[in-house]
């Protein structure tokens, strides 16, 4: 049993600075989208969506405008700050908190996918309002 505790903490050090890695990169994917979001390039943002996303919004018009209406805390926040990372099946988890063009607080739950060959790309995003704000 020791062994195996001993051998589970030795993986976790060694794999920690792998997930750094990979959360610096999943930070840069998400910080690129926000930053063609803010300065309206819907081509660049469009381009860091999964290809399964690009299907469903077939051009970067359709899909700005559904994060123009649907997403206006990651389209134009007032400040982002990273939260938990995790990696998942296929790609990782991200927690970025927004305060969106309203000032109210959100929870945005990123998921990106690593493509085949080995980039990252945004497989969906989850808007939540944080508690203790309007609705």
């Amino acid at each position: 049993m020791r062994t195996l505790l001993a051998a589970a903490t030795v993986l976790t050090i060694l794999a920690s600075p792998v997930l750094a890695d990979e959360a610096a990169d999943v930070r840069a994917v998400i910080d690129r989208q926000i930053s063609a979001f803010r300065s309206d390039d819907g081509a660049a943002a469009w381009s860091l969506a999964t290809p399964r996303l690009r299907e469903i919004f077939p051009s970067a018009d359709v899909f700005m405008g559904m994060v123009k209406s649907g997403y206006a805390p990651v389209y134009r926040p007032k400040s982002v700050t990273f939260g938990r990372f995790q990696a998942v099946p296929g790609g990782f988890a991200q927690e970025v908190f927004v305060v969106g063009p309203d000032g109210d607080g959100y929870t945005a739950l990123y998921l990106l996918e690593t493509q085949p060959d080995g980039s990252l790309r945004i497989a969906g995003c989850k808007l939540v309002k944080a508690a203790g704000t309007a609705a």
